[in-house]
């Protein structure tokens, strides 16, 4: 692992640090599982929008899953 310097507004870290997650495992586990999600969320995104357009372009309409 690399060590990288981040900064965040007070507000955040306070929000950060009153975490039951973060006071357990610690700031930096916290930040790598949410940079985690948040790559693995976009990935998926993108991957739903390239397939909505795959179909859009074959004249078929795909519904959205809502959460």
């Amino acid at each position: 692992m690399k060590t990288v310097q981040v900064m965040l507004d007070e507000e955040l870290l306070a929000e950060m640090d009153a975490d039951e997650e973060v006071k357990r495992e610690g700031r930096s586990a916290f930040l790598r599982r949410s940079a985690r999600e948040l790559l693995r969320q976009r990935r998926r995104e993108r991957i739903a929008d390239a397939y909505r357009r795959g179909y859009a372009d074959a004249g078929c309409r795909l519904r959205t899953r809502r959460r």
